[in-house]
């Protein structure tokens, strides 16, 4: 307190009163009280004067005004020869204590002592106004000693867990844990003499009480104690004398733990803290003899998660496609887990390769499901039977193969051989049955008199040559003021699938999906020909066997475009495009009808023997590209019509190619022109019987004569030469080349064309907690589809906004019309402490990105009993 400050306080009480006495017992005044700007009022140091004269020397100035110091405490009433004044005076105190008494607003005086011993925290300035803005005037010794902690540790609220979040966070130095670190925050606490009052806090809050503590030792309790609850069934002898001994408190330790886990700004330094624990336990010694089963609620160490993974990975390998919903339920709970969490996998390279992990189980079970229910292979009636079944499901080989890998390959940077096994069981089902078996049946119905090569139409299929006629011009005939074509280079019907279902899940957007029967030979320079305007093909006898259309070459995007003009339209690549922005986009397809635009990034990847490796990467990627650039072209260039095409599709396998893969011939045909390997042109090459042959005259709608060649095709997914890259390939008859998508794109307001996120609601008429670990099971109201969205909550109870319980994760995401199949279930742990049974608190469940809450439903806690563990 300033000297102004006790001036002030001693004017205010001689308001009232003309003598006032002060006991300052500790004479942290008594060098100033002399000097104190008081007018009219007489200091006597009652120490030094005896008793008698001071009060004759007041009784003989009765309008006087008398401050009577003293250097010692009050006397009892039977000693104090002053007692007669001091009832009719009033008492002043300004001891460090009372004065912060009275600058943080405290009504207790019982705090002075207190306070007193908090003296070295409180004689910086700049950590009492801290302080200040924390405590309420009801606050208790306990309490002051919590926020001073919070002080200290720079903790963003005035509570035990936001403390320990720093300190523990100050463990961790660029991502690296140090659980024997000294840090700042530790070093204040303790010169602050407040580390007592620390673990008094901790023994409070989680019932850790040791000789000896340190925060090692109470972090890794607070982990042991976290896994064990979380474990369904015994806890590895290594650990018992790790396991908090209070299983009231115990609950705590696992709500903090969580909490932890969960928190955007502290997480990471559990990871690394967590990960560091697990070492020095050899936690991953200790997992061998449990099942993924009593695993599935453990999210404390990662190692766990790599227990089962490699757990799901045998099951897969074992069912061989058998039907297990225990599989899925157990992916679906580890996914909305800590680890492998989608919200947190771009933060942490662990994260992102265990999420992968589990998107490379998905597909894997998904493709050998698949297989399962077509292992006696595949038969078709006819071309179009075929066509017609690859496009509903067999396609589906093919995308999983491609999403398995493209997982996969994210784990890889890991050095982890988990999933090794299973990359060559599916590189061997999709290679060594799914390809041969699909060759098989599609050889039927290629060739012969009756053989599609013979005539390549099928009833209700457009020729990729008609795509014009067929899709561009009706619209525009429809009174449409422009059409936008994307053509993607070898971007093929399954791929087409995935992008079609990602449009459909943004608002206003409407997509379908359709195919095309596409040219043979099925490549670029015949595929990007046929798809433009025109009312004859042809090829040039030059050196390049450049295309023709209605004459004029187009090889290139500007001789596309420069053929274009005549329809009111033009041509421009993707990149360039984009490039343009909103306002000179606009200006560029202004007078335009018909706007092709060229995207070429899985070609151009995947042709590559330096980068063909990377398709499966770069289809992903332009998952993404084209995405944007639908969304750019309907947002930004007031497109209403978009059509998303492509020149061929691809083959593609991750293993290695050997000679059985060869499509050997014993000389090359008479009249060859060109040669690749998947196809080889000419003209008069005649015919092979190792080889699909035909003319492009029937298979591309080419000029027949000169302008048209022969082709060689190489039968299933053989090559005729295995020179650059040979993994990815395109130019024969396999429907993964041919099938060739159309996406129709449209703008819409319609409410059908709106999103919305799945609905859930909580199984059970009454909500009532009765033990520190509670179930709580919610149902999918409805199967997830094009327009209703899956949606990842966060689960808790809340008492208004104060957690009392952890939280948790689920995510609604079943497509299943099964309501079994669509039932979610959590647990939750509830904070141990004393509850009102006769009131209200909730069960609340958040968007997991927005925060936005999406239900709260009222509930009575009764904690009759504690769960065991």
């Amino acid at each position: 307190m300033s000297n102004q400050r006790i001036v002030d306080s001693l004017s205010s009480l001689y308001a009232n009163h003309a003598i006032v006495f002060w006991h300052d017992a500790d004479a942290e005044f008594s060098s100033v009280v002399d000097g104190l700007p008081l007018p009219d009022v007489q200091v006597v140091r009652t120490d030094s004067m005896p008793a008698l004269k001071v009060k004759l020397d007041i009784e003989r100035a009765p309008k006087q005004k008398w401050l009577l110091y003293s250097n010692k405490p009050e006397p009892e009433l039977a000693q104090d020869w002053l007692l007669d004044i001091r009832l009719r005076s009033k008492s002043f105190s300004a001891d460090a204590a009372s004065i912060l008494l009275e600058d943080l607003g405290l009504t207790s005086q019982t705090l002075r002592a207190h306070l007193k011993l908090r003296a070295k925290f409180l004689r910086a300035k700049d950590r009492v106004e801290k302080l200040k803005r924390l405590v309420v005037p009801t606050d208790t010794a306990e309490d002051i000693d919590r926020k001073m902690l919070a002080v200290l540790a720079r903790a963003d609220q005035p509570e035990l867990t936001a403390v320990l979040f720093r300190l523990f966070s100050g463990l961790v130095a660029e991502g690296m844990a140090d659980l024997n670190a000294e840090t700042r925050q530790w070093q204040e606490i303790q010169s602050n003499e407040l580390e007592s009052a620390f673990w008094e806090n901790v023994e409070r809050e989680f019932g850790y009480a040791q000789s000896a503590p340190s925060l090692s030792d109470f972090l890794i309790h607070l982990l042991v104690t976290d896994f064990a609850r979380s474990l369904t069934g015994t806890c590895p002898g290594q650990l018992a004398h790790f396991i908090l001994a209070n299983k009231t408190l115990a609950a705590n330790a696992a709500v903090f733990v969580a909490r932890w886990r969960s928190d955007m700004a502290h997480f990471a330094s559990y990871n690394a803290l967590s990960e560091q624990i697990a070492k020095e336990l050899d936690i991953a010694g200790m997992l061998g003899g449990l099942s993924g089963a009593s695993l599935s609620e453990v999210m404390t160490f990662a190692v766990v998660e790599q227990r089962i993974i490699k757990q799901i990975k045998d099951q897969i390998i074992a069912a061989s496609g058998a039907e297990s919903n225990a599989v899925r339920s157990l992916i679906a709970r580890r996914r909305d887990g800590h680890w492998a969490n989608r919200l947190l996998a771009q933060d942490n390279d662990v994260t992102r390769a265990l999420a992968a992990s589990y998107d490379a189980l998905e597909a894997a079970y998904g493709f050998f499901e698949l297989k399962a229910a077509h292992e006696a292979g595949f038969s078709f009636a006819n071309a179009a039977d075929g066509l017609a079944a690859y496009q509903a499901e067999i396609f589906r080989f093919d995308q999983l193969y491609r999403q398995f890998n493209f997982a996969a390959a994210a784990v890889e940077p890991m050095g982890w051989a988990v999933l090794h096994e299973l990359i060559e069981r599916v590189e061997s089902a999709y290679s060594g049955w799914f390809i041969p078996q699909l060759t098989s049946s599609w050889s039927k119905v290629l060739e012969g008199d009756s053989g599609l090569l013979g005539k390549w139409k099928v009833d209700g299929l457009i020729n990729q040559p008609d795509f014009y006629i067929k899709h561009v011009k009706p619209v525009l005939d429809g009174g449409a003021k422009r059409v936008f074509v994307v053509i993607s280079d070898a971007f093929r019907y399954e791929a087409a699938e995935e992008l079609t279902r990602i449009i459909n899940s943004r608002n206003r957007l409407k997509a379908s999906l359709s195919a095309m029967l596409g040219v043979l030979p099925s490549y670029t320079a015949l595929g990007m020909a046929s798809l433009l305007p025109h009312s004859k093909l042809a090829y040039k006898l030059n050196g390049n066997y450049d295309l023709s259309a209605d004459g004029a070459v187009v090889s290139t995007s500007e001789q596309r475009s420069t053929h274009l003009e005549q329809y009111g339209g033009v041509a421009i690549k993707a990149d360039d495009l984009m490039a343009l922005g909103k306002d000179k986009g606009r200006e560029f397809v202004r007078d335009k009808q018909v706007v092709y635009i060229y995207h070429d990034l899985i070609d151009m990847i995947g042709d590559k023997q330096a980068s063909e490796t990377k398709t499966f990467a770069a289809v992903n990627d332009a998952l993404d590209e084209l995405g944007r650039l639908a969304n750019f072209i309907i947002n930004s260039l007031n497109g209403s019509v978009v059509l998303l095409t492509a020149d061929h599709g691809f083959m593609y396998q991750e293993s290695a190619l050997d000679v059985a893969d060869k499509s050997t011939l014993d000389e090359k045909p008479t009249g060859l022109l060109k040669a690749k390997k998947r196809y080889l042109i000419g003209q008069g090459i005649g015919v092979s019987p190792k080889a699909w042959c035909g003319n492009t005259a029937v298979t591309a709608g080419t000029e027949a004569g000169e302008g048209s060649m022969d082709f060689w095709l190489p039968k299933g997914a053989a090559r005729f030469h295995f020179a650059g890259g040979a993994r990815f390939v395109h130019g024969s008859a396999m429907p993964q080349e041919v099938v060739v998508p159309v996406i129709t794109l449209r703008a819409s307001e319609s409410d059908k064309a709106k999103t919305r996120f799945v609905n859930f609601s909580i199984l059970g008429a009454s909500i009532k907690v009765v033990t520190n670990r509670q179930r709580f099971e919610f149902i999918q109201d409805e199967a997830v589809s094009a327009r209703i969205l899956p949606r990842m909550v966060q689960i808790s109870l809340r008492d208004g906004e104060e957690f009392i319980s952890d939280e948790q994760s689920l995510t609604f995401d079943s497509d299943s019309d099964l309501m079994d199949s669509r039932k979610r279930t959590v647990m939750l742990t509830v904070r141990s402490g004393s509850y009102d049974r006769n009131k209200d608190y909730f069960l609340i469940a958040r968007d997991a990105q927005t925060k936005v809450e999406v239900m709260r439903l009222p509930l009575r806690v009764d904690l009759a009993f504690s769960n065991d563990f």
